[in-house]
This record gives structure tokens, sequence and C-alpha cells, in this order.
């Protein structure tokens, strides 16, 4: 079965107009992206599946899953991206939650999901369209405490690719998230009554809600580029440590990372790695995967280490 991955880190951010704290960087990671961009639709795949963290926009604690398939999706406003339904192939998502439940992973399924710029912005960079493909949406819990294990992510990716490995397909697997970064997420917590009662109930924002979160965000991108702000900047050795044993394939060497660690060194949003791990074990499972690091730089502007691995099997 042939298969391509692409792991690929996500700022919203990067669909704003920041000033650029060092001449042709943002160019370069386009560039890049862009010639990923041209090798899927080369590649035309039957299939495309993301694995995506979610920011409190369509999971919230009143009831967090660890693992999510959804069946049927809808791309939210967030960052002023278009929202839209994405093109998911039902019988098929229906048909992973059962192999995944008959494996004994207990991933939870939406009818309804709703996804966020960690899916929208891949797919609108990549495919160039939410719907151009058909699209499987797999939502990993990064950013609510607790989260799932390093293992755990592994097994449920490992199963995913299993499952993927009996299609007869051309299938394209996504991991958006990470690398190391520290936005000013809320934790529960840390938060006032108001804004604990909106992690955990949830609710569809308006527009001006929108814009004040992240007004915010690009205030503390500002203050991180000038040295200054609650945000950690991010750790270019985490992050090379995390690439060489990832683009390494040595998977299990995240098993032992911690969530302390990783709040310490890398930031709140570098939990979002795990996305790359499940998808990169799905890939595995589909067959013997060669990758490579493509892209790799930090942009505090973006608050985040930017990085892209390719790989193919």
């Amino acid at each position: 079965m042939p298969v391509q991955l692409i792991c690929a880190s996500h700022s919203p951010l990067m669909m704003t107009d920041v000033e650029e704290s060092e001449t042709g960087v943002h160019a370069e990671f386009f560039r890049e992206l862009d010639q990923c961009a041209a090798a899927l639709h080369k590649f035309d795949p039957e299939l495309v599946v993301v694995f995506a963290p979610d920011h409190f926009n369509g999971f919230f604690y009143e009831m967090m899953p660890m693992f999510c398939i959804g069946t049927a999706a809808q791309g939210t406003k967030d960052w002023h991206l278009e929202a839209g339904p994405l093109r998911v192939p039902r019988q098929i998502a229906m048909d992973c939650v059962r192999h995944l439940h008959g494996r004994d992973i207990d991933v939870a399924l939406s009818h309804e999901m709703k996804v966020d710029h960690g899916t929208t912005i891949p797919l609108y960079k990549l495919t160039g369209a939410l719907a151009r493909y058909n699209v499987l949406p797999i939502f990993i819990n990064c950013a609510a405490d607790p989260r799932p294990s390093f293992k755990r992510v592994r097994t449920f990716g490992k199963a995913v690719g299993d499952f993927l490995a009996t299609k007869n397909m051309r299938i394209t697997i996504i991991g958006s998230g990470g690398l190391s970064h520290d936005p000013p997420t809320p934790r529960l917590e840390l938060s006032p009554p108001d804004v604990a009662r909106r992690l955990i109930k949830g609710a569809t924002p308006s527009q001006e809600e929108l814009d004040a979160r992240e007004a915010r965000v690009v205030r503390a991108a500002r203050d991180l580029v000038v040295g200054k702000g609650p945000c950690l900047p991010p750790d270019e050795q985490w992050d090379h440590n995390f690439l060489n044993s990832f683009v390494a394939g040595k998977l299990e060497d995240f098993d032992s990372m911690t969530d302390a660690e990783i709040d310490r060194v890398a930031g709140f949003g570098a939990h979002e790695v795990r996305t790359w791990v499940a998808a990169a074990e799905a890939a595995k499972a589909a067959g013997a995967l060669q990758s490579e690091l493509r892209y790799y730089h930090l942009v505090p502007e973006w608050i985040t280490g930017m990085g892209i691995v390719v790989g193919q099997a």
C-alpha cells in the first residue's frame, strides 16, 4: 500500500502579517511547505489521514476524550480561516473505529467533529482546501491535562496504521503540531472561574471573542521576540533531540518523556508532538518508512520551533 507521511509544525501566526525577526525564514518555510503540497498532489491520495490536536475550540473538559475519530467534521473559524465541512468517508471512519475497538483501544467517536486550525491549516496549506480530498480526521488530546502517554499514543497510531494497511489505497498521513512552543493557552487549574467555565462547558465563540483571544497570542509573540512576556521561548536543543530520534525511527525513545519535562523545557504547546508520533507509527505499520528532515528553524514571532519531516513507504 503506497503511503506518504508529512509531519509539520503549525502556528496560526503564520497566517498573519507579524514582522519577521530573521529575513527569509518565513519564505523558506513556505517554499518547503509548497514542495510538500506539490508532492502530495502528485501522489494523488485517495485518503488523507490527519492526526491533530485541538485548542479548546472543538473539545472541552465537559467530555474530553484522549482520542477521537470523526465520521463527519466541520472546520471552525478561528484565526479567520474559512469554515466548512471536510469530506469525510463515513464508512471508512466507522470501520476504523470498529477496528480499534477490536484491538482494545477505546477511541471515541464523533458524528459532528469540530476541527480548528490544528487540522485546517495543514489541509489548506498542503491540499489547498478543506474538502479537496477524502479526509479521516483523528483528534489526539494534547492540551487538556491529563493527556495520553507517549507509549499509548504509539499503540494508538500503530493500530490505526494496521487498519489502513488493509486498504488498497494511496494514503497520505499528516501529523500536525509541535515542536517546542509555549502559547498563552489557559490552564484549567490556573484559570479564573469565567475562563475555567469556558474550558469545561465550551461554546461557539463570537467573532469578537475569537479576535480578543487571537490578539492576546499576537501580543505574546511580539513580547517573546524582544525577550519579554510569560511564554517560554522555543528550545532548539529540545527540538533537535526530538527530531533526531524521530527521523531515525526511534519512536520508543519518547516513552520516557514526561509532561512535566515538556512543560518545563519545551513549553505547553510541545505536547502536540504526540500527533507526529502517532502519524509516524501509523505510517510504519503500513510499510517500511524512510523519513527525512526537510526544514527546521526557530521562528520566535510564530512562538514555535518550525519543522517539517516527510516520509514514504
